[in-house]
């Protein structure tokens, strides 16, 4: 079945040929092509860009869109281009631009151009960013979604734009009240295995450090009190530290504070991600504690900062996750074919962060 605005592009066209609406001629606004049609305006905007690329249209601010003597179109065409609005959380050297490289890589592939912004996980910056990239009629999102643990509410966005046939994709998690396909880390499955590790290690007394603004720290977390579970060790709740992006720095300060500089402190800790054990390294030095001699630390994603700290770290599939994901929503606008979501069997990466009891 057809996207609908190219069911809006083709009869727009089709009266545009019979005459009825003649060269030179204003066809009716956005808002009342809206209430014809029954579209939203995203549709409507989608549609008038395919027309004025082909040629038939001309837009001129103020004055409203004007048909073209699409008789000699070939004075008129402008090169089609076909673009994808990429949005992730951050654009920092973490392990975004592997990601991102990814997407490029297979887009350019196939002919398409990537818009790239970030919502430093604020979801206000989200909706900007949405509201941008769907003013300038991409032909469909990848997105790493903005605070995925907590209610969303441009859900609502993406809601409107699966209605308006307009692909979308998520990166590393999804919104759990949209049944929209995404490519991420089993992250349930590597907060088992990197729990798992630190326990076959002899580590009993082991700590988490868990980021509950977005669903991998959730999913990790789960996977921390799975295995204790399956293990037969009791955890201590006060060994588990939780922050968001907005506290991140002082709750892994107040966590070294509280609970690691104590006399009844956990052995080991697994580490949301590769920053935050970078952080908790820092912050133990302070305090004259070193890794892994008093304490052991395995964390999630392999980032450089894993490599340059010798912190043993979940593999995270990075540039793979970004191809594969780019390569679903490619087909989703060139065949038609139905996205399906990919998990990714997480791969401990040992290095010399963990101390064996």
């Amino acid at each position: 079945m057809a996207a609908k605005y190219q069911i809006l592009a083709d009869d727009l066209l089709e009266k545009i040929l019979n005459g009825e609406y003649p060269i030179g001629s204003v066809i009716p606004p956005e808002s009342k092509l809206q209430e014809i049609y029954q579209v939203s305006r995203h549709t409507v905007r989608q549609a008038l860009s395919l027309l004025i690329q082909q040629g038939y249209l001309k837009a001129e601010k103020g004055s409203g869109t004007f048909v073209l003597d699409y008789k000699d179109t070939s004075k008129n065409k402008t090169q089609a281009t076909k673009t994808i609005g990429v949005i992730t959380t951050y654009l920092s050297d973490y392990i975004f631009p592997t990601i991102i490289e990814g997407i490029e890589e297979v887009l350019r592939e196939h002919g398409y151009s990537l818009m790239l912004n970030a919502t430093n996980n604020d979801p206000a910056q989200e909706e900007e960013c949405l509201k941008s990239m769907i003013s300038q009629g991409v032909d469909g999102f990848l997105v790493e979604p903005t605070s995925s643990n907590e209610y969303n509410p441009n859900i609502a966005y993406y809601s409107q734009l699966r209605e308006d046939s307009v692909p979308v994709y998520f990166l590393n998690a999804c919104y759990d009240m949209l049944d929209v396909p995404y490519a991420s880390l089993d992250d349930e499955q590597a907060g088992y295995e990197a729990t798992k590790y630190l326990i076959g290690k002899g580590h009993t007394k082991v700590g988490l450090i868990a980021k509950m603004d977005d669903m991998q720290g959730k999913l990790r977390m789960k996977g921390f009190i799975k295995m204790h579970e399956e293990a037969g060790l009791p955890f201590q709740s006060r060994y588990i530290a939780t922050f968001t992006t907005k506290n991140q720095k002082e709750a892994i300060v107040r966590y070294v504070e509280d609970i690691l500089d104590s006399t009844d402190a956990p052995t080991a800790i697994v580490c949301y991600n590769d920053q935050v054990a970078s952080q908790l390294i820092q912050a133990l030095r302070e305090v004259g504690l070193t890794v892994p001699k008093d304490i052991s630390l395995v964390s999630h994603d392999n980032s450089y900062l894993a490599q340059a700290q010798l912190i043993t770290s979940v593999k995270h599939p990075k540039k793979q996750l970004g191809q594969e994901a780019a390569q679903q929503l490619i087909n989703a606008i060139e065949k038609n074919t139905e996205m399906t979501s990919i998990l990714y069997a997480p791969e401990m990466i040992e290095r010399d962060s963990v101390k064996e009891i």
